[in-house]
């Protein structure tokens, strides 16, 4: 970092026109930054299974299964130490980020881009990549913001009279055995009807990732956040507590930037449309053409 500093050049990953947007906000970008952190994932928990044997002994909702979230707690059932790892990752991977930001001077990084990816060497590497930024003349910050928002959108926000708090994570793995309503309700002969056992794991697993996604909000001191990323992946197991049957695994991931009010009013009032010049001569071209020119 040091040596970037000295060489008065600069690297991003930014478009012309996420550049030109960027500085119509007043920041200007000081480098490219990464962080990155290699995990072996050992215990994951979920070796065991609530849902198994629910049902068995009750009148009430015989042979029905149960749904278990990881921020609920739950014991062996639970993937609950899973869910740490990946947050304990990604953090450190932003967290060292933020460092090489602070190293160039950098108010904060925008542009931020939070991947997974398989380690050759075995375990799965995550990687945080972004552009860092600076405001002339602006105080240093005890600690960068970053922000998953593209440079326009960064820039609509800062003249909004808002500002990025950091990214905002919620994680969630739930699971649910496959009891026999949800057999008989998948069977081919069932005709449509809804499965409600996996409404009932999807609707849980989306909802704990938004509990957490707010309590990570919260942390990061931000009043509200915009969600750029919200991924779910359904797998399915042999069960751990009985042969032959299956669980079904939903894992739910919600990414976005924690935002907060530094101005009660918008930068951008009373003042024209954000210009952004299009490098490519075609587009340009068409242009004049459109105008008469």
């Amino acid at each position: 970092m040091a040596e970037i500093r000295r060489s008065g050049t600069w690297g991003s990953a930014l478009s012309a026109d996420e550049f030109t947007a960027i500085r119509a906000a007043g920041f200007e970008p000081v480098g490219q930054v990464l962080g990155a952190a290699v995990y072996n994932i050992g215990y994951t928990g979920g070796y065991a299974c609530p849902g198994a044997w629910a049902g068995y002994g009750g009148y009430a909702t015989p042979y029905q299964s149960v749904t278990s979230v990881s921020g609920g707690g739950g014991g062996l059932g639970s993937f609950g130490p899973m869910v740490q790892v990946m947050y304990q990752a990604r953090h450190k991977a932003l967290g060292r980020m933020s460092a090489e930001c602070a190293e160039l001077g950098g108010h904060g990084v925008v542009g931020v881009s939070l991947t997974i990816g398989a380690f050759p060497a075995g375990g799965l590497e995550f990687k945080a990549i972004g552009t860092a930024v600076r405001a002339p003349g602006g105080v240093p910050l005890k600690r960068p913001f970053t922000s998953d928002l593209s440079g326009q959108d960064f820039a609509k926000l800062i003249m909004a009279g808002w500002v990025p708090a950091g990214m905002a994570m919620g994680i969630s793995i739930g699971s649910r055995h496959d009891d026999w309503l949800t057999i008989n309700q998948t069977r081919w002969g069932s005709g449509n009807a809804e499965v409600t056992g996996y409404t009932d794991l999807v609707n849980q697993a989306r909802h704990d990732a938004r509990v957490q996604l707010d309590q990570d909000v919260a942390r990061l001191g931000g009043e509200g956040v915009v969600v750029k990323t919200m991924d779910m992946r359904i797998r399915e197991r042999e069960c751990p507590m009985q042969e032959h049957r299956r669980d079904h695994i939903a894992e739910v991931t919600i990414i976005g930037t924690a935002i907060a009010t530094f101005s009660r009013q918008a930068r951008g009032e009373g003042v024209g449309s954000l210009a952004i010049l299009s490098l490519d001569p075609q587009r340009r071209q068409a242009a004049r053409v459109k105008l008469g020119r």
